[in-house]
């Protein structure tokens, strides 16, 4: 949401301006501008767009209007013009204005994309990690913490710390193995994370664009008439416009030049907050997110409804009466679970979906790691879904989907991932998500009793 206002702000910023300081010449001419700003918008939402050969279009594209409009005693033909734009990178009739801008916009832009994605793959990764099915090891083991003190007639002693803690590395133990994966992309995302604070950052690069822009075009008129000179020496001489147009002058065209906005007219700032405030915010919560997978075994277990606390080691339930529980703790991740004396875990069919999950997150550290160095990253663009070619993020317009389409040569698709949690719904078993939830009201259950 921020940098879509971010990008709607410049826009309108840069279009209130030019109308006041050029009037009717900018808005015979504000498509130009206008599809900057459109191609800037799809970029960031996933289009396939190369950034520096649109902003090289954009500039050449000014060239030829501004051309026409200081040289109105001339008509110029469609090849005429071609060859106008030809001489802007030689010329520099704007300046040194077009390129500083292609290096802040493209380094802003592809970072700023390439972060919102990698939220959005951390989340869709989180989202399906906690629909993959429990093992009938992991149920049973579940069943005889809560249910089997009843049995022993022990209806309120709490399952031992470290037991809970067994049991819940065996049933976890596919998600520990995210662990490692999951820590490097969190380290890659808060990389990015650093660009987004520096000079290069999107919202210092778009909140003066109209302004640079400005500059560009008023160095063009300041220079005219050397640019002209050197535009007819390479392409030739022009021909003669009809003479209503050539009675039109110079400063009749460009007559008034422009008066940068107070801070008080410029727009407000976008979502209600700062990218500061915003980056600093987003990478707190990243950073509390790291050790996530390996650390849920012990945050379920710490919880004191669950278990009777590392505190209490004699009068709690071990699995078979209320004693101290002896074996000692599993390591994490499912290579160390093969003597778990609690989960019946078989270490060598480790979970398929799981391991997709991980080569997703290990592609999109790699893409993350990509744009930290300023190169621009390709996503899976949904124009060019059979192909498998493109750079979008499946995202249309200006919104992007609740899931995010990245496709891997491992990982299935959304569809086909969506086809498959239809497909285990209908079927007998539980997700990790409902198992939570009958966790949850199985200890309320004991409680109550």
């Amino acid at each position: 949401e921020f940098f879509r206002e971010l990008l709607e702000n410049a826009e309108r910023s840069l279009n209130d301006m030019f109308v006041r300081t050029y009037g009717m010449l900018y808005m015979q001419n504000s498509e130009v501008f206008q599809d900057l700003f459109t191609e800037l918008k799809r970029y960031y939402t996933g289009g396939n767009v190369n950034l520096e050969e649109m902003l090289n279009d954009f500039w050449a594209r000014l060239l030829e209007r501004m051309f026409q409009l200081i040289n109105p005693q001339y008509h110029f033909s469609e090849d005429y013009l071609e060859c106008v734009s030809k001489y802007t990178d030689q010329l520099k009739p704007f300046g040194d204005v077009p390129r500083k801008l292609k290096v802040q916009v493209t380094r802003a832009f592809i970072a700023a994309r390439t972060f919102v994605q990698g939220l959005t793959v951390g989340r869709e990764v989180a989202n399906r990690v906690s629909k993959v099915s429990p093992t009938p090891g992991c149920i049973r083991a579940l069943m005889k913490m809560l249910y089997c003190p009843y049995c022993r007639g022990l209806p309120t002693v709490k399952p031992c710390n470290n037991y809970c803690l067994n049991v819940m590395k065996g049933c976890l133990a596919n998600q520990a193995d995210l662990d490692t994966e999951w820590n490097l992309f969190i380290d890659a995302m808060l990389l990015v994370a650093e660009r987004l604070e520096g000079p290069f950052n999107i919202e210092s690069v778009m909140d003066p664009i109209d302004v640079k822009i400005s500059e560009a075009i008023m160095n063009m008129q300041e220079n005219s008439m050397q640019v002209s000179a050197k535009v007819f020496q390479g392409c030739g001489q022009p021909k003669p416009a009809p003479a209503l147009r050539s009675s039109r002058s110079v400063p009749e065209n460009f007559n008034t030049r422009f008066r940068p906005y107070n801070p008080e007219e410029r727009p407000t700032t976008a979502a209600g907050t700062s990218l500061d405030r915003l980056v600093t915010d987003i990478k707190e919560k990243l950073k509390l997110s790291k050790k996530f997978w390996s650390t849920l075994p012990y945050t379920i277990c710490k919880d004191e409804r669950v278990t009777a606390g590392p505190s209490v080691e004699e009068d709690c339930w071990n699995g078979h009466t209320k004693a101290r529980y002896l074996p000692e703790i599993m390591n994490d991740g499912l290579t160390n679970q093969i003597n778990n004396p609690e989960v019946d875990v078989d270490i060598t069919r480790p979970d398929t979906f799981i391991r997709q999950q991980i080569m997703a997150l290990r592609v999109m550290t790699n893409k993350l790691k990509n744009a930290y160095n300023g190169n621009d990253v390709n996503f899976q663009d949904t124009s060019d879904e059979t192909s498998g070619s493109g750079s979008g993020s499946g995202c249309t317009d200006d919104i992007c989907p609740t899931e995010f389409d990245f496709v891997t040569t491992e990982a299935p698709p959304v569809d086909s991932d969506r086809r498959e949690v239809e497909a285990s719904a209908t079927q007998p078993g539980w997700s990790l998500q409902t198992l939570l939830v009958i966790f949850l009201s199985l200890l309320l259950q004991r409680q109550w009793r």
